[in-house]
């Protein structure tokens, strides 16, 4: 699944540092605005423990983790919908994501300039949000032009969608985002082709110093009570900090660096698996000799979608799913131990996969 989150926020907050510490895709990170200009994609492995599980168990031949796409976008500036800086390129990135991971600078340092010339979290958000506002703006106006003309004929349809994109057009002429609008699912269908930018899932990236990194700062503050009402997630994480970790060899040398800052985890990971579960996504696991896999579906799939992602032909020829849940898996040791608990569940093709379902399917073509 082929789905992505993107890393925006003003110049010099800290995004193609975070990006560098996720992927291996050097974005080039320096001291001045701009300096990523083409977005740079990774593709993430996302942490699973459970994988580990199933892997000391099986023992197979190879592991196959889960993986996401995450975009660096270049910083935005003040009139970036209206071209300003380098606008419409990075909007139009943005538009190509699925959630968005926004970073803020939570942290002082005379060193590093900032591009309005002091460090204010939530006056950056604010710019941030309405630059995209203004480009929601222009897109759903443009769209209500063309309706109009349909209303007028009493074409009951449009009537309904004029309801509707008048509704996000007063909220957004209000300061507020697309994603505060709340509308039934028969109503989302007349926004969902417009792809508007603040309709989007976001988490909130606090990038703090070393001494903020266990306990948050001021800063941090502002900005939780800034989007207390958002239905947004909010990270504090040091990218400085992050990138310094990745720099080190071992896994027990990044762990003594964690627990001598007071962390039990690298900000990374928590990163990760929060974009994960901002776009919506969930694993399920096959297990063998051959193979132990996560794959990626989205929440609410049928067992014969989740087929369908291995290969087309699982979801066409779908007869039924073998599945075992990964608690029984690991606390009886084996799949044949499972069976013989009579804790292997024959599932067909209403079946919505759970979290974590270790499964195999039975197909025919």
């Amino acid at each position: 699944m082929a789905l992505k989150c993107g890393i925006v926020g003003l110049p010099n907050v800290g995004k193609s540092t975070l990006f560098n510490c996720l992927s291996n895709a050097k974005a080039q990170s320096a001291n001045f605005p701009f300096c990523t200009i083409e977005p740079n994609v990774g593709v993430i492995t996302v942490p699973d423990e459970r994988l580990n599980e199933l892997e000391k168990l099986v023992k197979p031949e190879k592991v196959q983790p889960t993986t996401i796409e995450i975009v660096d976008i270049a910083g935005l500036v003040k009139g970036a919908s209206k071209g300003e800086g380098l606008g419409n390129k990075f909007l139009a990135n943005i538009r190509e994501t699925d959630a968005i991971i926004h970073v803020l600078r939570c942290f002082d340092d005379g060193n590093v300039v900032h591009v309005d010339g002091s460090v204010d979290p939530v006056r950056d958000k604010e710019i941030i949000d309405t630059e995209l506002q203004l480009k929601d703006l222009e897109t759903v106006q443009k769209k209500l032009d063309g309706v109009k003309r349909k209303v007028q004929t009493g074409d009951k349809s449009a009537i309904k969608e004029n309801e509707v994109l008048q509704r996000y057009a007063d909220a957004l002429n209000q300061g507020k985002s697309a994603r505060t609008v709340e509308v039934t699912k028969d109503e989302a269908v007349f926004v969902k082709d417009l792809h508007l930018l603040t309709n989007k899932p976001v988490l909130y990236v606090c990038n703090v110093d070393e001494g903020s990194v266990a306990t948050g700062n001021e800063y941090v503050e502002k900005v939780k009570a800034a989007v207390k009402d958002e239905n947004a997630e909010v990270l504090v994480i040091g990218a400085q900090i992050e990138a310094d970790i990745a720099e080190l060899e071992t896994f027990d040398e990044r762990q003594e660096f964690l627990q001598d800052l007071g962390l039990s985890d690298a900000g990374v990971s928590k990163l990760i698996k929060m974009a994960y579960k901002l776009l919506n996504l969930e694993t399920y696991f096959t297990a063998g000799v051959k193979e132990v896999r996560a794959w990626t579906i989205k929440h609410g799939m049928t067992a014969p979608q989740a087929a369908g992602v291995i290969h087309t032909d699982f979801e066409k020829g779908f007869i039924r799913a073998e599945v075992i849940k990964y608690n029984d898996f690991i606390s009886l040791g084996s799949e044949a131990a499972v069976k013989e608990a009579g804790k292997m569940a024959v599932e067909g093709k209403e079946y919505i996969v759970q979290d974590g379902d270790i499964m195999h399917f039975r197909f025919n073509v």
